[in-house]
């Protein structure tokens, strides 16, 4: 509907533009009669317009007919001879009806008067072949320009539904990839504490109605998204010893209308997790995020503790994802710092979205 709409307008604009501009055209002849002094009279302006109406004539076969059905359609040879044959029938048929229809008088040429001869006949018949081939031209240019934009539009609208067909694929990974890690951490809860593990599916509850629901949008409420990742962290902190220290800030804007991709910041965290403790060594993980006008920011530092080879606790396609879906969403309008410290104790990764 919204489309149909779409392409009326733009056909009755395109209708206004060629009224308003032929109105020009065939306005033009009443002008210049008026400034040479030799009076507006209905015969004159029809000898004068029978050129302006050949050009129309030209003009139109190209637009809605020769350029469409023969350019277009790559048959650029039959394309030229039919225009050839167009013009020189139309130029003749021109000759024809101001010769017999708008004769003038011969003009002699008497001696001592000093009079020049009209030009030779073949001069006029020339001009106006050259005429309608600039018409004609004109005509392809336009054409060709409109063609461009029709393809330049279809191929961005493709490009956005074939983006937005990757970012709900991505999506639809990203929660059995969330529910996942989430069962493991609640898995080895079961093992030394069944009730912080019961605690635990009941934040996992909570959690899934965010992740079913609002991941389904492309961009949600940065306060809604915020409040979905202090419950993840809670909810990783049940499973954790003493000798881990987790500390947050959350500097976003009360009641903030931002819009943010869902679940972008969610693997980041589910990294630090995974690799910043440590089950005999003090481990540290720090989460910070910071809003201002233009950018949101999301820096995460933890104790690097690499998995070896026998944990199978995550596939690690996450950040593969988050990389991924940063492409399609901020194309440009984001920057990610990742890596391990010099002394390779501590992870760092900092991600700055321009919103």
């Amino acid at each position: 509907m919204i489309k149909a709409t779409s392409d009326t307008r733009s056909h009755l604009v395109e209708f206004l533009i060629h009224l308003i501009g032929w109105g020009i055209v065939f306005a033009f002849p009443v002008v210049m009669l008026s400034r040479t002094g030799s009076g507006l009279t209905w015969g004159g302006y029809l000898r004068h317009s029978t050129v302006l109406f050949a050009f129309f004539v030209v003009f139109y076969a190209n637009y809605f007919l020769l350029i469409p059905h023969y350019l277009f359609e790559g048959r650029t040879r039959h394309y030229l001879l039919l225009n050839a044959a167009l013009i020189a029938f139309v130029a003749l048929g021109l000759q024809m009806w101001q010769e017999f229809l708008f004769a003038l008088p011969p003009v002699r040429r008497e001696a001592g008067a000093g009079r020049p001869m009209p030009p030779p006949r073949w001069s006029f018949f020339l001009r106006d072949i050259m005429s309608m081939a600039l018409v004609v031209g004109l005509c392809a240019a336009i054409r060709l320009s409109r063609r461009w934009t029709q393809i330049e539009a279809a191929r961005q609208e493709a490009e956005k539904s074939r983006t937005e067909a990757e970012l709900k694929n991505l999506r639809s990974q990203l929660n059995p990839h969330f529910l996942l890690n989430t069962l493991n951490n609640i898995y080895a809860l079961i093992a030394f504490d069944a009730d912080k593990a019961q605690a635990a599916v009941q934040e996992l509850s909570r959690l899934l109605r965010h992740v079913l629901y609002d991941n389904q949008q492309s961009f949600v409420p940065l306060g809604k998204e915020m409040d979905f990742i202090r419950n993840y962290i809670e909810l990783m902190r049940i499973r954790l010893s003493s000798n881990v220290r987790v500390e947050t800030r959350f500097d976003v804007f009360p009641d903030s209308r931002t819009l943010i991709a869902p679940l972008i910041f969610i693997s980041l965290i589910e990294n630090a997790f995974k690799h910043g403790i440590s089950p005999t060594e003090p481990s540290h993980i720090r989460i910070c995020f910071q809003e201002s006008p233009r950018e949101v920011r999301c820096e995460i530092r933890n104790s690097y503790h690499p998995k070896t080879d026998a944990d199978k606790s995550g596939s690690g396609i996450g950040l593969e994802q988050v990389r991924r879906r940063l492409e399609l969403a901020y194309p440009g309008r984001y920057a990610w710092r990742q890596g391990v410290s010099g002394d390779g104790k501590e992870y760092e990764s900092v991600l700055v979205i321009s919103v």
